[in-house]
Formats: structure tokens, sequence, C-alpha cells
């Protein structure tokens, strides 16, 4: 690992100060923030980043809380752990899907220290971009080896000209929320919905998975209450994965489902682990809403999600796996 310098701001405005402002990729790796570093220190560790100075945010008070509003609405700061998410009792009640979603990463060990922004803003786990001798796109190159390689594990939807999925299991769940996200700098804040802050690889920015700009940082995320209606909202997050603990997904999908005697007055749907950014269903949504939850709904649905999806050589088993998984929840929703 390359040596470098270590800052332990106390204020948000002393972290900002410390981001460079060029919009020069190079330049801006030069400084990295850090808050639990499960992503970072590997990274550092396999020379893919080498920064110059590394900026802990953790002692910056009031950005690892979450807070509750008056409307049920939650606020969840940065460097709130995924533990924290996970084990709060409001979240777990009016937000099911967010809290099975940050219980299903890693361990126990890594849910404690993990941050919900290092989450939404971790690197590729594609073993091209991870591998320190291969100089593939996402690390300046002109290839994406994935595309013609190995391609177990990478995208179905949204691929081109880079190949990788999103690792994030918040993001989907945090998406079908309807979560916004607020982004600070020593200058100025932007909010703007979840779903747009992730940027597929064909937007002009295939070493980028996310809208931060220079001197940019995400401060905190906030999760309206699902909007009120005839029956009960019901969510949950499901994940397919290789090992039963421990791992990344094959696919995951979060599911919120508005039921009222059996039938579904709102839905929503986002994919996980099947395309470089959280792959939002609008279509199956809509198509679900005012059904009945059959075998010819989870038909549709199915063909929906997964429409313009195209398979490598080696990933086609996630069109099944993907169909099966959405069966799976919309049965295990509407009839809970």
């Amino acid at each position: 690992m390359k040596s470098f310098e270590y800052l332990q701001p106390t204020t948000l405005e002393e972290a900002l100060a410390a981001l460079p402002t060029s919009r020069d990729p190079k330049e801006r790796e030069r400084v990295r923030l850090i808050a639990g570093g499960q992503d970072l220190l590997t990274e550092m560790k396999e020379h893919l980043a080498e920064p110059d100075l590394v900026v802990d945010l953790k002692r910056i008070e009031g950005l690892d809380k979450i807070r509750v509003q008056s409307d049920g609405s939650l606020v969840i700061g940065a460097t709130c752990t995924l533990a924290a998410l996970e084990e709060h009792a409001h979240v777990r009640e009016h937000f099911a899907v967010l809290s099975r979603a940050a219980g299903s990463v890693g361990s126990t060990q890594i849910r404690s220290v993990a941050s919900v922004g290092g989450n939404l803003c971790q690197r590729p786990r594609c073993w091209y971009y991870r591998s320190e001798q291969i100089p593939c796109i996402k690390k300046g190159g002109a290839e994406c080896f994935a595309y013609s390689g190995l391609n177990k594990y990478n995208a179905i939807l949204g691929g081109g000209p880079s190949y990788i999925v999103h690792p994030s299991d918040l993001a989907p769940a945090l998406v079908a929320l309807g979560a916004e996200i607020t982004l600070r700098s020593a200058t100025q804040q932007r909010i703007l919905p979840l779903e747009r802050f992730f940027t597929l690889p064909s937007e002009g920015r295939v070493q980028q998975e996310n809208d931060l700009g220079p001197g940019e940082m995400v401060v905190e995320l906030k999760v309206p209450s699902l909007p009120a209606g005839a029956g009960t909202w019901r969510s949950d997050y499901f994940k397919v994965r290789e090992r039963g603990s421990y791992d990344f997904a094959l696919a995951a999908l979060a599911l919120a489902l508005l039921v009222d005697d059996g039938t579904i007055r709102g839905a929503r749907l986002c994919l996980g682990a099947v395309a470089p950014i959280p792959w939002r269903a609008d279509k199956a949504e809509a198509l679900l809403v005012g059904r009945k939850v059959d075998d010819e709904a989870c038909r549709l649905a199915g063909e929906a999600a997964l429409a313009g999806a195209r398979p490598l050589e080696h990933n086609g088993y996630k069109l099944d796996l993907t169909r099966g998984l959405i069966s799976k929840a919309l049965r295990q929703l509407a009839s809970s």
C-alpha cells in the first residue's frame, strides 16, 4: 500500500475543504473519503486506489444518525452503519425492505463498520476491474474484458461499453422507496432523486458509477413515507447468492406492494445485481396495479422487468433467476 496522509476533521466544512475541485479524475482520486473503509482499504491494498490524502469522516458529529421526522419519513446520515440501519425499530416496522437489505450485506462484523454512503458509492466487484494487472475500461483502458471473457456475474441490462453490475444492496431498496440523496461541496448543496444519482456507462462517465461532482460528498439520504392508499404496504428485499452468507448477489429485488383484499393498488420494484445501476422496473410496477397475484401477473411482471435484457455468454441464467425471484417475492408479499 502506498503511504498517505491522514486527516480526521471534526466538522463537515473541514472535510469538504480538503476535497479537490478539479474535474480531472486523477486529481480527484488524490483525496479519498473513508468511513467504514470496507471498500476503500481493499482498493488501496490492491493498488486500485493510491490517494495522497485519506479523510476520515467518523468524527463529524451527527453524520452517523438516523432521524425520524414528524411525518414518519427518515433522514439517514452518510456515516450511519448498516448495522444501525438494520436494527433501527422504526426502519424495521415501516421500511422493512431497507432493514432487510442492510441485513443482507456481508457479515455482522462488516455491517458494524460499513457505512450507508460507502455502500452506495462502492466500486465494482468485476474481477477484471479488481485485478491491478488488467487495464480494463473502468480504469481508463479501451476494453471491457468481461464482454467476451468470464462474465458470469456481469450485467444483462443496461450494459455497454462496461458491463459491471452495481454491487450495492441498499441502493435498490432506497430507489424503490423513492429516496433522495443530499450532496454537499464547499460551495453548494444538491438534492436529487437517488435513482438519478447512479449513471450508466453509456452516459459518458465510464470510469464513474454516480453523479458525484468535483469536491462533492454524500451527506445524507431522505426516505419519504410510502403514499397512503387503500390497503397495507408490505415490503421486503430478496437476494440470491452463491453462498448462504458473506456474498454479493447474483440477482436481487427490492419490492414494496400496497395490497387491498388481495389486489395490488401500488407497486415499487427495483432489481439489483443485473445492471450497472439499480434497475427500476417501472413498467412492471404499472402492469401489476389492479391485479391479483397469480401465474399470469408473475409472468407479465417478469417479462416487463427484464424487457431489453441482453445476456452475455455466461450469464443467461440471470433471466430465469430474476423471473423466479420476482414470482417468489410477489406471492410472498401478496399473501403475508
